[in-house]
């Protein structure tokens, strides 16, 4: 990962352990009344996102939509697009480039469960739809992905438990990625189909 993406990471869980200091715990999930769950829905996004203010922006959002189950249970939908010039996870690593870019299209669905205040694991799926794009803008055709992730990290909760934030480390793996274009294909051979990668989440119950 480049320096820019790596200073923008520490920068961000810096930013949650500081808000994470007034409000440690999950179990005061005591917005919990008899039992109930005060919020159960929530809206959330990544901190991520700020990558797009840099000159190699990876035209990259997430929108997520979560229900509450109950105190340990979670359940969640999600939308993420992103446009990438290199196969997964490379991060400018790459020897060669592709003739062009990818923009991909996910929606996808998870389960998120809480074992200890705070700590939790989440496993997701998305499928996407991948548009392949050569070096002129123009499309050249469509392909698709199923890409799977197996998350651990940890919910800091903080002004008066409504916003979170969520520092995380993934192993992501895409195991279905199909109809590359020829002179994409050649690049994309031999590359990793997984990768560990930290996240840092944000959201809004209500």
């Amino acid at each position: 990962m480049n320096l820019r993406a790596n200073s923008l990471i520490i920068l961000m869980l810096s930013v949650s352990y500081v808000f994470g200091q007034n409000n440690p715990s999950i179990d005061s999930l005591s917005t919990q009344e008899a039992g109930q769950i005060k919020y159960k829905h929530t809206l959330g996004s990544s901190f991520f996102m700020l990558g797009n203010f840099l000159a190699d922006s990876p035209d990259y959002y997430l929108l997520t939509y979560g229900y509450r189950l109950n105190k340990k249970d979670r359940i969640f939908v999600e939308f993420n697009t992103w446009k990438y010039s290199e196969p997964l996870g490379e991060y400018e690593k790459s020897k060669e480039y592709y003739p062009g870019y990818v923009r991909a299209f996910g929606l996808g669905a998870g389960y998120q469960r809480f074992h200890w205040k705070g700590l939790f694991t989440t496993i997701q799926a998305t499928p996407f739809i991948k548009q392949y794009y050569d070096t002129n803008n123009d499309k050249i055709q469509n392909g698709f992905q199923l890409y799977l992730q197996l998350i651990a990290g940890y919910r800091f909760e903080f002004f008066n438990k409504r916003w979170y934030v969520e520092p995380a480390y993934a192993l992501k793996y895409w195991p279905v990625d199909t109809n590359y274009p020829a002179d994409f294909a050649e690049i994309e051979n031999g590359a990793p189909k997984y990768i560990f990668e930290p996240s840092l989440n944000f959201g809004f119950k209500f």
